[in-house]
């Protein structure tokens, strides 16, 4: 396995310092039910952040299922097709309906020029996604759910460790639902958040979470199960502690990559024009499908995997969706492709990947 290179692998802390935390678990026998090291992991986190309210939860798909619950939302929900398929899970699964509003091709991100001419007298809320940590427009889709009177949540799934405006970007909408998955920035294994500035709706997060309990353990929500275990927690807890090294890693691994591929041509980047991203992916945007699947192919000859992000796009998975065409998402889908970028990758890894695909462009023009 170690010798090939795959596009992430997660970052861990040393495996003594997440046993030492796990000591205490096993002395107390706690390990669920919003225990201590949850309970720590959530104050750690809002120090970290900044953020006032955040509730940790089984993993980002649950995370986003619990936000749509807490604005009780029911009808239409304008989202991007260009996302991983639990963009959609999470509100059909709450039974709503995804309808599909086109990306701009240069930030990846919904287009929000193209919103409000899907606002029907269905529509409930907006969710857009932080593509790849490009934070959206939020400016203009906050002006726009305000004036139809819809919800916002967002598509933090990728969002840990970018900013807007000085503020992190999971504090956004009415609420930001994150992953802690073990391919993101920061991870617990599997989990996620939910975070928001309000009171009101902290407490309803942290109700539905737990069955819909409130604090004398009376079901006055309509929950579910969607707590974090003191198990992961604790593999947080470990990891937060590397979290400012991970995220300037991946920042100089990105540059770099940037660096060498720039002004090859037949390749193009994910335009960054607001706040500040996390550097958490690597896409690159190649002129045809059949140019990326040859360099894909050349890559894999050498033992290195990069990864179609995201493929197809959603509004094409017509076995879940009715198709709803989306002419810029069906095209970047086709022809983009994730690097390897993680803590793991060495310089050598990253050079020789450049080399391969640059030695591949010099072969293509001579």
């Amino acid at each position: 396995m170690k010798n090939n290179i795959y596009v992430v692998e997660p970052s861990l802390a040393p495996l003594d310092e997440f046993v030492e935390l796990l000591r205490g678990t096993w002395d107390t026998g706690i390990l669920t039910h919003h225990g201590p090291l949850v309970q720590r992991l959530e104050e750690e986190l809002c120090k970290t952040l900044n953020v006032k309210n955040l509730a940790v939860v089984t993993n980002g798909t649950i995370a986003l299922q619990t936000a749509i619950k807490a604005l009780e939302l029911k009808g239409e929900i304008i989202t991007t097709p260009f996302s991983w398929v639990a963009t959609i899970s999470a509100i059909k699964w709450e039974g709503c309906t995804p309808v599909f509003c086109d990306v701009d091709e240069n930030t990846f991100n919904i287009d929000p020029n193209k919103i409000e001419s899907l606002i029907t007298d269905e529509t409930v809320a907006i969710m857009p996604v932080h593509v790849f940590g490009n934070p959206c427009d939020v400016v203009a889709i906050e002006l726009i759910a305000k004036k139809h009177g819809l919800k916002v949540i967002y598509d933090g799934a990728h969002a840990m460790g970018s900013s807007l405006n000085g503020a992190s970007l999971l504090e956004y909408g009415d609420i930001t639902a994150t992953s802690f998955h073990g391919t993101k920035l920061f991870n617990t294994a599997e989990g996620g958040a939910c975070v928001t500035k309000s009171e009101f709706l902290i407490n309803k997060l942290n109700r539905i979470r737990f069955f819909g309990h409130d604090d004398n353990k009376e079901i006055v929500e309509d929950g579910f199960n969607g707590k974090m275990t003191e198990i992961h927690a604790a593999l947080g807890l470990a990891n937060l502690r590397y979290y400012s090294t991970v995220l300037k890693d991946r920042e100089n691994k990105y540059l770099k990559y940037k660096e060498e591929l720039s002004g090859l041509d037949g390749i193009s980047f994910q335009r960054l024009e607001l706040g500040r991203i996390n550097y958490s992916y690597f896409p690159v945007v190649f002129e045809s499908e059949d140019l990326l699947l040859d360099v894909e192919a050349g890559l894999n000859e050498k033992g290195i995997y990069p990864r179609r992000y995201f493929y197809p796009s959603l509004n094409r998975l017509l076995k879940i969706v009715e198709y709803q065409s989306c002419p810029f998402s069906e095209s970047l889908s086709s022809r983009i492709l994730c690097l390897p970028l993680h803590k793991n990758l060495t310089d050598a890894d990253q050079i020789k990947i450049i080399e391969i695909i640059r030695t591949f462009f010099i072969s293509k023009t001579s």
